[in-house]
């Protein structure tokens, strides 16, 4: 901690082999549950957001969420939530994408984000990028402007951000 800003990636709990073998889970829980790093991730994060000057904030299931409503919050813009099919009520946009194993499906809620709206994605962590070109993909089809992306953790080397399809910032970087 150097000027009583907390460092979050030493607050990051690192848990190997999760979920499955060879993966290295990086698990936010820790900085959630630790007030000052929490406000101070929240913070920094709505910075890189305010940059792009969006309307809207667009938060990606599941740990997406708390980010992005926090960011909205803070900054008095509204929220909009990319989820997994099925987990939307009412008339829903879809969108399907290819994984390393299989495919996906993210959805959004019709007619919550008017035609050009500012749009700005946010996650709590970028890999390889497919789920977040795929919101980015969902969010164009709906019509929104989508001017970048924000993410509180960039796995290295894995190359994400150059998927995006936009511009994208981290606030950390950590080896992927």
């Amino acid at each position: 901690m150097s000027n009583n800003k907390p460092d979050l990636a030493a607050i990051i709990r690192r848990v190997p082999n999760f979920p499955k073998p060879g993966i290295l889970f990086y698990d936010i829980s820790t900085v959630l549950a630790d007030p000052v790093a929490w406000r101070h991730a929240v913070d920094e994060m709505d910075r890189l957001v305010d940059a792009y000057h969006p309307d809207i904030v667009a938060g990606i299931e599941s740990r997406g969420f708390l980010f992005a409503a926090a960011i909205a919050y803070r900054s008095g813009r509204g929220l909009v939530m990319v989820r997994k099919v099925g987990k939307l009520p009412g008339a829903v946009v879809s969108h399907s994408y290819d994984l390393e194993y299989g495919s996906d499906t993210l959805q959004v809620s019709e007619g919550l984000v008017p035609p050009n709206t500012r749009v700005v994605l946010v996650d709590d962590l970028i890999a390889t990028g497919g789920t977040a070109r795929a919101a980015v993909q969902l969010l164009g089809k709906i019509g929104a402007e989508v001017v970048g992306a924000a993410f509180f953790i960039e796995l290295e080397g894995l190359e994400g951000m150059s998927r995006l399809g936009v511009r994208g910032r981290a606030l950390l970087k950590l080896a992927g």
